[in-house]
């Protein structure tokens, strides 16, 4: 019997970091002849078009984001607001579920996946729909936050005692473990309310895995596989491996100012900074990190939002920073071209706030790791890769209040990227295997061949 053709619905939470990764496993389906359905946002598809590299394939659905009293006019994802209307957005995104039904109805399709929207599998379900919870976070995040011996549905909250250490059954391979401040964070950030219903952010996350048909994740067995059979026996349910989901290289070519002033530095010397999209920081922390970059007296590059309470970049740069950087050091508040960046010849250390996507586009570059996480899922991610993994050299905080330093930046800077000391020698080497790994030819289509195999085998 031949293989099943799928149809797919893809229906991400309403930010760019979760649009991105969705829209990253529909190229890689479509690739292989399968029909994509991609409920956008409508004034964020054309933000997102050209990365569509199989239009003929997938389909954006516009989705009119209701408004919500208290979300400004026109917001439509994380990215046009401040952190704590995010759940107003989300309020607004649960009210779309009657349109969702109703374009579910018409286009039949087999499978829908989605992350945040709890509602998703229960209606799928009424449809006759196989719902697939697509994680943008690590295994191991999903791992450690879970509650042993917790009923999935009953109240549902981690306090800090929880979180500093792991569950019991968690990898003991693991050394992921959490500070005070940070357990302290997270389960903060898990308490909050989200959407129509009242619901925490932890209830929300809860109901999306276990009321989903599988469980997704897009990484590799060799790297997460403990984390993943973990995940599945708590669940009791598949998961299933989309491989790193690494996206196809741009044939677009750096913007040339910043191919100038990049050609202007031997190979392997500058210092590349990003913090994604959406990472803010307080204006202190933001100063002392710039710093940090100046001290090691390397060239930097430096790509990062303004922080809290400050609209351009230019206003919270420290006094003379400018002056005394000029010529070897840049601060963007723009975006930037960050896989092209990362993959110039003269950029040898990525300081990265340890999103999970920023990560996995890190370990297939060359580029010396260094790890500073700023909240949830991060924090987890930047264990994984400098303590389990050991591709990467965290930045040192204070135990109590979680604060870096301009020389505990220095300092990480000036570990990794000496690979005459042991610890410079070490995650070399480990980063070396692993960029090996994840670009080994076939590595990506034998993955997506089995996940598409796993989808085929749910429908019988």
């Amino acid at each position: 019997m031949a293989a099943k053709n799928l149809q797919v619905a893809m229906f991400p939470w309403f930010a760019m970091g979760h649009l991105t990764p969705f829209l990253h496993i529909s190229n890689k389906l479509a690739q292989k002849g399968h029909r994509i359905y991609f409920f956008i946002p409508t004034n964020t598809k054309p933000k997102l078009e050209h990365f569509n590299l199989h239009p003929d394939l997938i389909t954006f659905i516009p989705v009119t984001v209701p408004h919500v009293h208290g979300l400004p006019h026109g917001a439509e994802t994380t990215t046009d607001l401040s952190y704590p209307l995010h759940s107003l957005l989300m309020t607004a995104m649960d009210l779309t579920q009657p349109s969702i039904e109703a374009s579910l109805k018409d286009l039949k399709p087999h499978f829908i996946f989605y992350d945040l929207a709890y509602w998703v599998p229960a209606m799928a379900r009424g449809l006759g729909i196989k719902s697939i919870l697509y994680n943008v976070v690590s295994p191991a995040m999903v791992a450690y936050t879970l509650k042993h011996g917790k009923k999935l549905h009953e109240n549902y909250e981690l306090t800090e005692i929880d979180l500093i250490q792991p569950p019991v059954g968690f990898p003991p391979s693991s050394s992921i473990r959490l500070s005070s401040h940070e357990a302290r964070g997270m389960a903060g950030l898990g308490l909050d309310q989200s959407g129509t219903t009242g619901i925490s952010f932890t209830e929300r996350i809860i109901i999306c895995r276990s009321d989903s048909d599988a469980i997704s994740f897009k990484t590799c067995a060799e790297i997460e596989g403990h984390f993943c059979d973990y995940v599945g026996k708590q669940y009791g349910k598949p998961v299933i491996l989309a491989g790193p989901v690494v996206p196809v290289q741009s044939i677009s070519t750096l913007e040339e100012r910043w191919e100038r002033w990049l050609g202007g530095f031997e190979a392997k010397t500058v210092i590349f900074c990003s913090f994604g999209s959406e990472c803010v920081l307080e204006k202190e922390q933001f100063q002392e990190l710039v710093l940090g970059l100046e001290v090691t007296g390397m060239p930097f590059f430096a790509a990062l939002k303004p922080p809290l309470g400050v609209e351009k970049i230019d206003e919270a740069l420290p006094d003379g920073f400018q002056e005394r950087t000029k010529g070897r050091g840049v601060v963007h508040g723009g975006w930037v071209q960050q896989p092209l960046i990362l993959a110039h010849p003269s950029v040898g250390c990525n300081v990265t706030h340890c999103g999970y996507g920023s990560l996995l586009e890190a370990l297939v570059c060359e580029c010396a790791l260094v790890l500073m996480p700023q909240y949830g899922d991060q924090i987890i991610n930047s264990r994984l890769m400098g303590g389990d993994l050991e591709v990467g050299v965290e930045v040192e905080r204070g135990e109590e209040d979680g604060l870096f330093t301009r020389e505990g930046v220095c300092k990480a800077v000036r570990l990794v990227m000496d690979v005459d000391s042991d610890v410079g020698k070490k995650v070399k080497a480990n980063h070396s295997k692993w960029r090996e790994f994840l670009s080994s030819k076939n590595l990506d289509s034998s993955y997506i061949n089995g996940f598409i195999r796993k989808l085929q085998d749910m429908l019988g």
